[in-house]
């Protein structure tokens, strides 16, 4: 949830670090209603498709007890899993509070949700897509680790003025990524999970190309906000991407500063292409 463009400081109620209280007492009825119904709809179509790490997150942290959940009470289990909590922010925030909020194990979260004319879309990441769509995967060990790795890096590419490139990075992982296991391709970013039309879309649709993840080749990749994604970057494991991300970065920079951005739906002779879809994929793989 960062942006730049800031001028000024946290707006009036917000702390120094941006944070601000849940409101939780301040949701409606209609609200509480409305991450139900946006919960429900996602929990039944996500086994099969979110990976384990995904799911077993959400058993843990118990996101449906009725209405939009206190972030307190999340908290109580996410530290005691990752060390890892959720803290109130109100909307997007400069880049630096972002990453230093992630560096130090803090997911800034917007506390709104989203109208029931808004279900399958909406501008501006709201309470749902931050808190089903990201914390779930804080409570994995390996995950959380990258998250933390990923803020660090972020105070360092603001220095060197390569912002975007590291902001690609979080795109195609952290939001839009996929796993490849034995059973087939698996959603763990958190725009994916969160959206029911995008869940389908990521994996079953012919349209998108579906490559392996590859550091700078992933950087080297623009997207688009206003539209499916037209390329899913795959990890082979949330472990190969976390020892990615601990590598050094300066090298890497340097070699993005000679090199060209490469076109969304651009297929490269040296990428790893995946079969389309789920049962496509998985297929494709028993024929070994």
């Amino acid at each position: 949830m960062s942006a730049d463009g800031f001028s000024s400081g946290p707006p009036p109620g917000a702390a120094a670090d941006w944070t601000i209280d849940q409101g939780w007492d301040a949701y409606t009825a209609d609200e509480h209603a409305v991450w139900d119904l946006l919960y429900e709809r996602q929990a039944a179509m996500l086994p099969g498709r979110a990976c384990d790490a995904f799911l077993h997150g959400l058993d843990a942290l118990n996101l449906h007890r009725g209405g939009i959940p206190e972030f307190r009470r999340i908290n109580e289990d996410l530290q005691k899993l990752t060390g890892w909590s959720v803290v109130a922010v109100p909307g997007l925030v400069p880049d630096e509070v972002f990453f230093e909020h992630l560096a130090n194990r803090r997911f800034p979260a917007g506390q709104f949700i989203r109208r029931r004319d808004q279900l399958d879309y909406l501008q501006e990441p709201d309470i749902f897509h931050d808190v089903f769509g990201h914390v779930p995967m804080l409570t994995d060990p390996v995950f959380a680790d990258y998250m933390q790795a990923y803020g660090q890096g972020g105070m360092r590419a603001l220095g060197l003025g390569r912002l975007h490139n590291l902001a690609r990075l979080y795109w195609y992982t952290v939001e839009f990524g996929l796993l490849e296991t034995p059973a087939g391709l698996r959603i763990y970013g958190a725009g994916i999970v969160s959206s029911r039309t995008e869940s389908i879309f990521a994996l079953d649709d012919p349209s998108p190309n579906r490559l392996g993840f590859d550091l700078e080749r992933t950087m080297r990749t623009p997207y688009r906000i206003d539209d499916f994604q037209q390329v899913y970057f795959v990890i082979p494991s949330l472990q190969a991407l976390l020892d990615a991300t601990l590598e050094d970065f300066g090298a890497l920079y340097a070699r993005l500063d000679g090199a060209s951005d490469i076109p969304i739906d651009r297929v490269e002779p040296t990428d790893r292409v995946f079969t389309q879809g789920t049962q496509a994929y998985a297929a494709a793989k028993l024929r070994g």
